[in-house]
Parts: C-alpha cells; structure tokens; sequence
C-alpha cells in the first residue's frame, strides 16, 4: 500500500521529536515542514517549504494528511482547526515503543511519544500530547490539546480539561480534575482538584498568584 502524502506544520524542537515518530510510521510519507520563521532551511533531514501560506496549494496538490508539531497548546488547537477546515486529515501517531491497551482511544491529531504508556480504557483527546516516557493509567480522560509533559504519571480515572499543561515530572492521584487551560509546575504533586485557568506548583501543588503588571492593569 502506498505511503499517504503528509506536511508536518511548525519546526521548533517538539517538531523534531514528532519527526523521529513518524520516520518510523511507514504509513506516511514526510514530504516536509511548515514554518514560516525558518524557510529555506530544514529539520533534522526535512526540508522546509515555506510559511502557513502554502498549505492550500499543498492540499490542492494532493497531499491529504498533516500534523500539527506545536507545542503550545491553543496555537496547536487553532492550526488544527485551520487544517481540517483546508481538507487534511490530521492523524494520531504513536512511537513503536510506546505501550497502549487495546482498549484506550488516541483521538486524530494526537501523538503519544517513545516509552509512554496508555492504560485501560484511557482516552487522549485531539490534538493532545503524551510526551517521553509519561504514564497515562486506566480511565484517565485527557482533554483536547492537553500535554503531559516527559516523565508525568497520572493515576487512574484523572480528568485533564482541553489546553491544560502538565509540567515535566509531575504527578496527579486518583481521579483528580484539571481544569481547561490550567497549568501544573513541573515536578509537582497534584492532590486535589484544579480549576481551570488556574496555575499550581509544588509537592503538594498549590494555587500561585500570578502579579498583573502594570500593562496587564492598564489594558
């Protein structure tokens, strides 16, 4: 069966990391990157073929898949809208050495890393990331576009809302709820529910007041 057409959208260093996952899926073929602050150059081996602008003509030229290697989680999101809206598939790839039950669903646009885990009936939502080595326990619901970040462990039936961050190494116990947009520290210890929009931190995590500026006031 022949290899689909696929653009990889952004070429920072998550880019690169979601480069080395999809070398090894022998569904696609990397046709290159998308990214306006480095055209003309490449990533890893991958050339980069121009800025956002060129994403139509790609689509028109038969390339029917792209992936979304951003890491911010909101500009992660939009573009994904962006694509879809433009025809492109947005598929969910995971590493080969990552262990996923059966039974747990990888929502499109999602990637789970090298050495992650997904257990039972788990979900990762579109557009999500599951980064190196972190683990994902059974009933775990991760929102759109969420990130846990390198080495999280999230226990069992834990909900994570769309956009949240999980900073690396963090922890969460048992069916704790992260909230949309909300932020955790990394290392941190979550023992009880964050809101959304809220930032936390520290073993056990606790709410940080984050000091508006005086722009901030002003505008």
């Amino acid at each position: 069966m022949a290899s689909v057409p696929l653009v990889v959208v952004g070429g920072g260093g998550h880019a690169k990391v979601v480069l080395d996952v999809l070398r090894l899926d022998t569904r696609f073929q990397i046709i290159g990157v998308v990214d306006p602050a480095r055209i003309g150059g490449q990533v890893l081996e991958f050339p980069v073929l121009g800025g956002d602008e060129i994403l139509p003509a790609l689509r028109a030229q038969g390339v029917a898949a792209a992936f979304v290697a951003i890491g911010d989680n909101r500009t992660r999101q939009r573009i994904g809208w962006d694509l879809r809206q433009m025809g492109f598939t947005l598929p969910a790839i995971v590493h080969p050495t990552a262990i996923v039950s059966p039974s747990a669903r990888i929502d499109a646009g999602s990637v789970v890393m090298a050495g992650a885990m997904i257990g039972p009936d788990a979900r990762v939502g579109e557009l999500a990331i599951v980064n190196t080595g972190a683990i994902v326990e059974h009933d775990v619901q991760l929102g759109r576009a969420a990130h846990v970040a390198p080495g999280c462990s999230l226990a069992g039936c834990v909900q994570v809302g769309d956009r949240a961050l999980l900073g690396i190494g963090s922890v969460a116990r048992p069916e704790i709820r992260i909230g949309d947009d909300a932020v955790v520290g990394a290392g941190s210890a979550v023992v009880a529910d964050v809101k959304a929009g809220q930032t936390v931190a520290g073993a056990p995590a606790r709410l940080l007041i984050i000091k508006s500026t005086m722009n901030d006031v002003a505008a």
